[in-house]
């Protein structure tokens, strides 16, 4: 993938040397065509095809930030989900009593 990304910013930079060396062309055109010819694309596929490589990371790094939070609650005798839900555990005393 890199392989490609550094070949096209190299074309793209003689595009733009040719335009900035050329009698009718500008150096101020040669930045724009590097610019949009050359890193404007490239970044944009190289981020979209790191998305799956991010994905996983952040994956990996959840997994094993919820490992280490299973270990801790079950080193301090605590289970990591008291009533096996995701909603927190009701209050054993009752919000408002009740006279006789």
């Amino acid at each position: 993938m890199y392989l490609v990304a550094v070949v096209w910013i190299y074309v793209a930079s003689m595009m733009a040397l040719a335009e900035a060396t050329s009698t009718t062309g500008t150096v101020l055109g040669a930045v724009f065509t590097f610019v949009l010819y050359g890193l404007g694309p490239v970044s944009l596929v190289v981020y979209l095809l790191g998305t799956p490589a991010r994905r996983r990371a952040r994956k990996a790094a959840e997994a094993l930030a919820l490992a280490a939070v299973q270990q801790d609650a079950s080193r301090a005798d605590l289970p990591a989900q008291p009533d096996g839900g995701r909603h927190a555990p009701g209050h054993p005393v009752a919000a408002e009593r009740k006279e006789p």
